[in-house]
């Protein structure tokens, strides 16, 4: 291969990545339809509950743990996944079809800050509908 040949290739696939970074397709591609309407709907919750009004995702019958807004401030939405059950046992019973995680910013991260690291959700006739969110506790030493 010509150094012009090798120049265009990497031009080409320098402008590929930049291209695919900015689109709302990027989702989609990583993580399939699926999971990037899981990103979506999470990132809508986040913004939702951060605001006090996230009863409108959850699933009729469940009763999911939001607690304050304050927790769900400056959140992300993160890799999805199909449920586990052998890993989240006690969330089977709720019969969730996804699991994502959250991610907590980094001005906010301190020993023993509590924050929704995980949400699932059920599949529902007008999208996903979320029946549980598992709490995490950032651990460690606080500073000297």
């Amino acid at each position: 291969m010509g150094r012009t040949t090798r120049t265009v290739s990497a031009a080409l696939g320098t402008a590929s990545v930049i291209a695919l970074s900015g689109c709302a397709g990027m989702d989609s591609l990583i993580w399939g339809q699926d999971g990037a309407a899981t990103i979506s709907t999470t990132e809508q919750l986040i913004e939702a509950a951060a605001e006090g009004d996230a009863k409108g995702f959850v699933c009729d019958e469940a009763d999911p743990e939001l607690r304050d807004p304050a927790d769900w401030e400056g959140l992300s939405a993160e890799e999805p996944e199909r449920f586990a059950s052998e890993y989240w046992e006690q969330f089977a019973a709720l019969d969730p079809q996804w699991s994502i995680n959250l991610s907590l910013p980094e001005d906010r991260v301190a020993p023993g800050v509590e924050y929704p690291g995980d949400v699932f959700y059920r599949d529902a006739d007008d999208g996903l509908c979320l029946v549980a969110v598992a709490w995490w506790t950032v651990e460690g030493q606080p500073p000297p």
